[in-house]
């Protein structure tokens, strides 16, 4: 993500980026745009009631895209996201495997299997 942010011209967020020197405040003030959404994410992942969360575990599975959005009977984000930042990429070209193969599995029909299979390839 923070390759992503860069390549769209992001300038503000240093991801992982201490000075040394500073401060035990200093370093934690100068990394917060790091964790901004650090809750949203631990919720959307651990939370049995996150329609990310029921809508990807559908997905593993083995139910369609649309039997998932049927049984879900909710939006969930993700999906559509999944598309957004797809398409933002295509001009950025930051390498973002885990991005790629979820938009694949959910807009193209590959197999979820096989789809890990590559990312674990790419990221192992």
């Amino acid at each position: 993500m923070a390759g992503f942010l860069h390549k769209a011209g992001i300038r503000h967020i240093e991801v992982g980026i201490h000075d040394k020197e500073a401060s035990e405040s200093a370093k934690k003030s100068a990394n917060y745009a790091a964790s901004v959404y650090l809750g949203d994410l631990l919720v959307t992942c651990y939370s049995l009631f996150s329609r990310n969360r029921s809508f990807g575990n559908m997905i593993g599975k083995g139910y369609s895209v649309n039997a998932a959005k049927l049984e879900l009977n909710m939006v969930a984000e993700g999906y559509n996201g999944s598309s957004c930042i797809y398409l933002i990429n295509r001009n950025l070209k930051a390498d973002m495997p885990i991005a790629e193969t979820i938009y694949r599995i959910l807009w193209e029909n590959v197999n979820v299997r096989q789809g890990f299979k590559q990312m674990e390839s790419l990221l192992v």
